[in-house]
């Protein structure tokens, strides 16, 4: 069995709420749920987090190391464009990871078409919707799962 965790950052607690033509009617607890019972099934360990605040989510991302997180599954929202501490972070551990964004960040405003975590990246996955997590935890499983 191996460990996952599905880290999510600000504004993805909104998720069924905020902008749903962009980003859906699900709730980031739906989407938890679902890749929990995939997890599951195929014999893994999926922890779950999302934070508002750049600080917890640097502090999840050190506790991932040291519990053994074989891959970090993240949709790390606006900070994606902005946070040099969680880039710092990342690399730091040097616990692989997939980025994921339930919009396509390419196609929105110009600010937004800049990851500065992507090119650390084991992939990235844009505009797939929910459907963008399930594949990224299926390519983590496959590719670091045990």
């Amino acid at each position: 069995m191996s460990n996952f965790l599905l880290l999510n950052g600000p504004n993805l607690n909104l998720l069924g709420k905020r902008e749903t033509k962009i980003y859906g009617k699900e709730t980031l607890k739906d989407i938890e749920d679902q890749l929990s019972k995939i997890a599951k099934e195929k014999g893994q360990n999926l922890e779950s987090f999302q934070s508002n605040a750049e600080h917890d989510l640097v502090n999840k991302i050190h506790e991932a190391k040291e519990i053994g997180v074989g891959c970090i599954i993240f949709n790390p929202g606006a900070f994606t464009h902005s946070s040099i501490a969680l880039r710092d972070a990342l690399l730091g551990t040097e616990i692989p990871f997939i980025e994921v964004h339930i919009s396509n960040i390419y196609s929105r405003e110009d600010f937004r078409k800049k990851s500065v975590l992507s090119e650390i990246a084991v992939g990235v996955i844009s505009g797939l919707g929910k459907e963008g997590y399930r594949l990224a935890l299926e390519v983590a499983i496959e590719r670091f799962g045990k």
